[in-house]
């Protein structure tokens, strides 16, 4: 008689646990590369966020971002700055759309890059008497001050060394 090969059920187990047993031997070492290319991000669009600002701030007579028309006696606001750096400006601030004469600056960003850690795009940011905080709350994704042009992550968390995302 022509018995025919097949795996017993003794065999199918054996396979299936050293299968889990594998898998959690991997799924830290994902899980850790996860964690470290949102970090590599966090770093990269803060550079970003930050150099555009610079950038912004040399092309119009050393007003930062955030003051409405570039007018450093108005609270800056967190609109004003998002027009400043996704629209076209001219020399004093003032926004058009993209492609208005006499608007030749900008646009900077396209859009504000989410957060890779909170997954929040939003930018508070601080009037000019106000200190930044001690600590990101995860309340928006970046926080910035116009007065000192510093952004920060808005992130309570801290890497695996112990170093705080709200002081990358």
């Amino acid at each position: 008689m022509n018995r025919a090969r097949a795996f017993t059920l003794v065999e199918i187990l054996i396979v299936v646990v050293l299968l889990g047993i594998l898998a959690l031997v991997i799924l830290p070492m994902v899980s850790g590369s996860v964690i470290s290319a949102r970090e590599s991000a966090l770093a990269h669009d803060l550079q970003m966020l930050r150099r555009y600002v610079l950038v912004y701030k040399g092309q119009h007579l050393e007003v930062a971002p955030g003051y409405p028309d570039g007018d450093t006696t108005q609270a800056p606001t967190e609109q004003a700055f998002l027009d400043q750096i996704m629209l076209s400006s001219d020399a004093s601030g003032q926004t058009a759309p993209i492609g208005t004469p006499g608007f030749e600056r900008g646009p900077y960003l396209m859009k504000i890059p989410v957060n890779p850690l909170n997954h929040k795009d939003t930018v508070q940011v601080l009037a000019d008497g106000d200190a930044l905080p001690a600590n990101g709350d995860d309340s928006h994704g970046w926080i910035y001050k116009p007065a000192t042009s510093q952004v920060r992550a808005d992130c309570g968390a801290s890497d695996e060394s112990g170093k705080r995302y709200y002081d990358y």
